[in-house]
C-alpha cells in the first residue's frame, strides 16, 4: 500500500474516515447503528427476498468450511475431528 503524503495541517482520507466515524460513534451511540443496520438488512430483504439470504448464507458456509480443510491440510493432520453426541 503506498503511504499517503502530506503536508503540515492536511490529513489523509483515511484519517478523515476514521476521525468521522468516532465523531458519529460519540454522538449517536450504539443504538444508532442497530437502527441503520435493520433499516438496511429490511431494504434488501425487499429487493432481494429471503432467497438471497438462504444464498449467501450457504455460500458463507461452504467458504468457512473450505477454509477449515485448507487449515488442517496446513497443519498436516488429515482427521475430522469427532462429531459431538447430542
Amino acid at each position: 500500500m503506498a503511504q499517503a503524503k502530506k503536508t503540515q495541517g492536511e490529513m489523509t482520507v483515511r484519517e478523515a474516515g476514521r476521525k468521522g466515524g468516532e465523531t458519529t460513534a460519540e454522538r449517536h451511540g450504539h443504538e444508532f447503528y442497530e437502527e441503520i443496520g435493520r433499516k438496511g438488512g429490511v431494504k434488501v430483504r425487499d429487493e432481494y427476498g429471503v432467497q438471497f439470504y438462504e444464498e449467501i448464507g450457504h455460500k458463507g458456509g461452504q467458504k468457512v468450511r473450505d477454509l477449515i480443510e485448507e487449515g488442517k491440510r496446513a497443519m498436516g493432520s488429515s482427521q475430522t475431528p469427532s462429531k459431538r453426541s447430542k
